[in-house]
């Protein structure tokens, strides 16, 4: 008995991608120094806090001053997703 003919499928051709259009990136120059200022004031808030046992950097608000210091570091973390 004669062998059937085994249909080949068709290669899988990919659609052509959209050519890459440029992005213009702004200038963020100012990211950067931002950033390690904001860290460096919430260590340094959070260091003064721990060193004075509390009377500095704000007396009258007590251990929120740690919030405070976590709180500059925070907002470091988020100017740095602006970095390009």
């Amino acid at each position: 008995m004669p062998k059937s003919r085994i249909r080949k499928k068709a290669d899988f051709t990919p659609t052509p991608a959209k050519q890459a259009t440029n992005i213009k990136l702004s200038n963020s120059s100012w990211v950067a120094p931002v950033m390690l200022a904001l860290f460096a004031i919430g260590l340094v808030w959070i260091v003064l806090f721990y060193v004075t046992d509390g009377s500095l950097p704000i007396k009258s608000i007590g251990n929120v001053n740690i919030v405070v210091g976590f709180g500059f570091i925070a907002a470091g973390f988020g100017v740095s997703t602006q970095w390009k």
